[in-house]
This record gives structure tokens, sequence and C-alpha cells, in this order.
């Protein structure tokens, strides 16, 4: 995945978490605008989310951040 997404998705959650407390869930599509202006960043996500690690649909933010944290 690439950084630019990595960072992404680390920024969401921890605003995510700062926000709602570290039981939120939160679905790949948090890390996009309602419009779909980036296909090919949305399909790196949702494959990484869907086939690479086989997440449910809603999944909590802090375990997301650890994945990526973890470089999984």
């Amino acid at each position: 995945m690439r950084q630019s997404l990595r960072t992404k998705i680390l920024q969401v959650c921890d605003k995510k978490i700062a926000a709602k407390g570290s039981n939120v869930g939160l679905s790949f599509y948090a890390f996009f605008a309602n419009k779909n202006d980036d296909p090919e960043q949305l399909m790196e996500a949702a494959t990484w989310w869907i086939q690479t690690h086989a997440l449910d649909h809603f999944e909590k933010a802090q375990k997301i951040k650890q994945l990526i944290l973890n470089n999984e």
C-alpha cells in the first residue's frame, strides 16, 4: 500500500479515536470523500481491507491503526 494512503488511514483513525474513544469502529470508506474521486486508491484500500486481511465491514479504528503501524 502506498505511503500516502497509510498516512491518511493513520490520521483518520487518530481523529476518530480522539472524537469517539478507543472503541470506535469504521469501514474503509471512512478514508475517502463521499464522491469517488480516486478509484485507484479506493480499490487499493478495499483490496488491503477485504482480500489481504479479510476484515469485516466495520472494524475497530484501533485495530486498523495497529495493522498499519505493523506494516501489515
